[in-house]
């Protein structure tokens, strides 16, 4: 009996996946400029029937500008909003985005704004977990 080694088998051990701290605060931030402009436009582009749904995104979606605008990131404009800050946002706005149908009452009534909304808040709480928010090297 030879003692060979055994081939290893074919996996990479270094293959790419999403993973916490996978995304930089400037994609990060790109994302939300996106989500803003998308969520304000959500109402035309899939045609929501409740009145309380359309508000809600348009208003929604430029609060999500101006967060992004006013977050201190490399693709914020004003900069004036610590970083700290915009993590509790991005999961406070996530969780109120995902019940906001119930609280508002179109749950029942709008099944395109429901599953938008539950799908954007969805999104946000992954990119929050995902997005690297600190330099690698600080």
């Amino acid at each position: 009996m030879s003692s060979t080694p055994k081939p290893k088998p074919p996996v990479r051990s270094d293959r790419r996946r999403l993973r916490r701290n996978s995304v930089p605060l400037s994609i990060h931030v790109l994302i939300e400029y996106g989500l803003g402009i998308l969520t304000i436009l959500s109402p035309f582009l899939f045609s929501f029937d409740a009145t309380a749904a359309e508000i809600l995104a348009v208003l929604t979606g430029a609060g999500i500008l101006v967060f992004a605008v006013v977050t201190d990131a490399p693709t914020g404009i004003a900069r004036t909003l610590p970083v700290a800050s915009h993590v509790v946002i991005d999961y406070v706005l996530g969780l109120f985005l995902i019940v906001a149908p119930f609280v508002f009452g179109f749950a029942g009534d709008d099944n395109a704004a429901t599953a938008f909304f539950i799908v954007l808040g969805m999104t946000f709480v992954v990119l929050a977990v995902l997005t690297r928010y600190r330099d690698k090297t600080a």
